[in-house]
């Protein structure tokens, strides 16, 4: 069974979407991607499904959308992604951050900017369970 890894931000609008998309694409082998917020969002930021339709051919707003953590199954691995406030807080065995700033209401830049940091830790993670190597 592959673990279930939970992206989980305030309010599920970018980080953790761009996340959740990133992983059911680039590690459905290896885990199971869900992501979710203590708020939600009427809809996914516009500019991460623009650019993430632009660079990964991934349609977040078909595919996805804004989630609160009761949504959730249980979950292996949480990641939260940098909240600069208190981050939520779900069960897991195993929880890391990964302080990334949030791109909303800047230039596309900053946007690809997080998409690119999130792909590397996306697959970083991947190649970490599959050695067995979370800690």
């Amino acid at each position: 069974m592959k673990p279930r890894v939970a992206f989980i931000c305030v309010h599920n609008s970018c980080r953790s979407q761009i996340a959740e998309a990133l992983g059911k694409k680039l590690c459905a082998d290896c885990f199971e991607s869900y992501s979710a917020g203590t708020e939600t969002k009427p809809q996914i930021n516009s500019d991460a499904v623009r650019l993430m339709k632009q660079t990964h051919g991934i349609d977040m707003e078909n595919q996805q959308y804004s989630k609160l953590l009761a949504a959730l199954p249980a979950i292996d691995i949480v990641i939260t992604m940098g909240c600069n406030v208190q981050c939520p807080f779900l069960p897991c065995s195993y929880r890391e951050d990964w302080g990334l700033e949030d791109p909303s209401g800047k230039e596309d830049e900053a946007f690809l900017c997080t998409i690119q940091q999130i792909e590397e830790k996306v697959l970083d993670l991947k190649r970490r369970i599959q050695k067995g190597k979370l800690q």
